[in-house]
């Protein structure tokens, strides 16, 4: 079945689609000889299966989104005909196909990842339109493996001659062990040579990149943490590209996710939730002022450092330009996460943190999120309709404090308002808290990681520290053969490098 439909990259673009009996989407730029010609491989290749559909009039007339999971978070994608019949005729197949996958033995809905599974370095980002609904294939794989310093050693952010700068490659880099790895890349503990300072190198691969339609959320991750600075966010040292690799130089924090600590503990106490809580709401605050938001707030995006101080993870949905009274509608995070306005489908803007905010506090205290079913429609019905319920152990400042937090309304939310994380700070929950010596850790962390050298990964997946430190090699046809342009590719100023790196490296901007 073939028929063509347009589909939101950043612009509409015209793409050529078929959908097969497996649930396979694939889209081309032109209308291939055949749907199984390897000389033309699809620039989109997603799954229908467990999705849901719906019908929309805008930004164009006879517009459908297509919704579903993608690893651990909800994505949708948006497309658009040129008739009423032909929306419906899309519908019809696309529902009949889900259907009929749903009814056969092996093809329920695609699980969440375990939480051992999920790298906090390694989230798949995801928003409407610009991500794509991809199904697991052989791009996600990492078989046939190479040796990373023979495969990928030479390669880096090159000048011209004269421009004072140096090259930035593996090569200044000694590999130690794999800490995650997903869908885009791996990430590996290395030494940087000069200095001998360990760093995690978070490596993704251009062309899933590109095919995911993930550069402008990589742009954006780049752009944020080479213009934040706080504390308890993770740190970007340096980032820089090769031929077919982006390279995030990062920060290496040790202390494992909070979501390991508490799965071991059960429940943490109000004292060392109240802790933790008020490093995440300094963090958030700090990211709002600057005009960010940042929406995937949940325990794996949380880890501690080697103090057990906080450390948050990931940035990849985060949105710039956000302050209070900005709005977005963009689809997106991790099920158990999302605030009812998303879900509603109405414009939405910082509180969604603060949400956020309230579910991770509510599972330090309580040991269970505040909405759960595995059926997602169910869950996303708990989130809008159900009013949370609280055990009788919390304390009133407590249960204040997250029934604030959890407020289905973002206008009555605890933090929705024009002071923000301001209003949160001064709730009676954190009247124990010095916000300044907090600032400058002065306050003792609680709990310390057990860690016993600074290559420790005790509190890393031993399914990834076993692993050899090695890289997927590049498929056969060069990044410059995949389809569309360089232009729609352009990963210009992505090259970055912090002040504070080895002394092998010369500090400043880089411009690849």
């Amino acid at each position: 079945m073939c028929i063509i439909v347009w589909e939101t990259i950043r612009n509409w673009r015209s793409r050529y689609f078929y959908l097969f009996d497996d649930g396979s989407l694939q889209g081309f730029k032109t209308k291939p000889d055949t749907p199984y010609n390897t000389a033309a491989p699809p620039l989109n290749n997603f799954t229908v299966k467990g999705c849901q559909i719906m019908k929309t009039d805008r930004p164009k007339p006879f517009t459908f989104i297509i919704r579903g999971l993608q690893w651990t978070r909800v994505i949708e994608r948006t497309f658009y005909v040129d008739s009423e019949s032909e929306r419906e005729g899309w519908i019809n197949a696309i529902e009949g196909i889900a259907h009929a996958l749903s009814l056969s033995a092996d093809s329920t809905t695609a699980p969440f990842l375990s939480h051992s599974q999920a790298s906090s370095f390694l989230s798949n980002m995801s928003s409407s339109g610009s991500s794509g609904l991809n199904r697991s294939s052989s791009e996600d794989s990492f078989n046939n493996d190479v040796n990373l310093s023979k495969q990928f050693g030479i390669q880096g952010v090159s000048y011209g001659r004269g421009s004072g700068k140096k090259k930035v490659t593996f090569e200044n880099f000694e590999f130690i062990k794999v800490l995650g790895k997903g869908t885009f890349g791996k990430v590996i503990l290395c030494r940087e040579k000069s200095s001998k300072l360990l760093y995690a190198i978070k490596i993704l691969r251009k062309e899933v990149i590109i095919k995911k339609d993930e550069v402008d959320h990589t742009l954006t991750e780049n752009r944020v943490l080479q213009t934040t600075n706080h504390p308890f966010l993770t740190s970007l040292k340096c980032s820089f590209q090769t031929g077919d690799r982006l390279c995030f130089v990062m920060e290496y924090v040790n202390g494992g996710e909070l979501f390991f600590h508490l799965s071991k503990e059960k429940t943490f106490s109000e004292d060392r939730t109240r802790f933790y809580g008020a490093e995440i709401i300094s963090a958030i605050g700090y990211l709002h002022r600057n005009g960010i938001i940042y929406r995937d707030l949940k325990l794996e995006n949380l880890l501690l450092d080697k103090d057990g101080h906080i450390k948050i993870a990931d940035f990849g949905l985060c949105k710039e330009d956000i302050t209070f009274g900005r709005t977005t509608k963009t689809f997106c995070g991790t099920p158990e996460y999302l605030a009812p306005e998303v879900l509603e489908d109405t414009d939405y803007g910082l509180a969604v943190d603060w949400w956020g905010v309230g579910v991770v506090m509510y599972e330090m205290m309580v040991g269970r999120l505040p909405f759960y079913n595995r059926d997602h429609d169910t869950l996303f019905e708990l989130i809008v309709m159900q009013e949370v319920k609280f055990p009788n152990h919390l304390s009133p400042n407590a249960r204040d404090l997250l029934s604030g937090l959890l407020r289905k309304n973002p206008n009555e939310r605890l933090g929705g308002g024009p002071d923000d994380a301001k209003e949160i700070m001064e709730h009676p929950f954190f009247n124990s808290i010095n916000w300044n010596d907090l600032i400058l850790k002065k306050i003792p962390a609680p709990f310390k990681p057990q860690v016993t050298s600074e290559i420790d990964t005790r509190y890393f997946d031993t399914v990834f520290t076993g692993e050899s430190v090695a890289l997927t090699p590049p498929d056969r046809e060069p990044l410059d053969s995949i389809p569309e342009g360089a232009a729609d590719y352009d990963f210009g100023g992505f090259s970055y490098l912090a002040s504070t790196l080895g002394a092998s490296v010369r500090s400043g901007p880089m411009h690849s």
